[in-house]
């Protein structure tokens, strides 16, 4: 009877986490191709003066009159800037939560779920804003106020995610999310904090795009 042949040794350890980094990728597309813009944009933005950045970010802001003279536009294009370039903290929240999301939900849900929460909540932050300026209760150079960023899309996701959460801990995560989002509207009440609570609402009452997804084991 001839012998067997030796199996094949086992991939290197760096091997098989570059494999496993790499499916992790692949399985939540929209979030890592999303992350790359980002990435692209914010080494765009560090090699500007600092007075150019300024400018350049403001007329791609979602204020009020950015939005007045071309919505459709700056609700897109703020999607893709960072103020501040802070690109690795993002990289860190998008793994942590849009990636998990996506995987969830399918990129159509999970994109459905971040474009609602950015749009949704910018307008309601923004006319809240307009009307503060117009009552007096805010400074007219605030319409020209500069918001940027993915913060709400990553808030309503970070919400929306409550239901994938396993019972008894899906409660405690959603006191969480009300706590990191609402206290700062209590405590800052600043149109911005409106904003993310705004999103986080948001994404909660996406549950209908939860529908049909697998369920949550119970925690043991």
């Amino acid at each position: 009877m001839a012998p067997s042949s030796p199996s094949p040794p086992a991939p290197p350890a760096a091997a098989r986490t570059v494999r496993a980094v790499g499916a992790w990728i692949r399985s939540a597309p929209g979030t890592y191709i999303w992350l790359t813009i980002l990435f692209a944009t914010t080494f765009v933005v560090h090699q500007m003066s600092p007075d150019f950045e300024e400018d350049f970010l403001r007329q791609r802001s979602t204020n009020i009159h950015e939005l007045v003279r071309d919505p459709v536009r700056v609700l897109i294009s703020s999607a893709f800037w960072i103020e501040g370039g802070h690109w690795l903290t993002y990289a860190f929240l998008f793994t942590v939560f849009h990636a998990p999301a996506e995987r969830w939900l399918g990129t159509l849900r999970w994109f459905a779920v971040a474009a609602l929460a950015h749009v949704l909540a910018t307008l309601v932050s923004e006319g809240v804003l307009a009307w503060a300026v117009r009552h007096g209760q805010a400074p007219v150079s605030a319409v020209n106020t500069l918001d940027v960023g993915v913060s709400y899309a990553l808030a309503g996701v970070v919400a929306v995610l409550t239901y994938h959460v396993p019972r008894p801990w899906r409660l405690v995560y959603l006191f969480a999310v009300l706590v990191v989002y609402g206290v700062p509207l209590i405590t800052g009440r600043t149109f911005t904090d409106l904003g993310h609570f705004t999103a986080a609402l948001i994404g909660l009452a996406c549950y209908p795009l939860t529908r049909g997804t697998t369920k949550p084991p119970h925690a043991q």
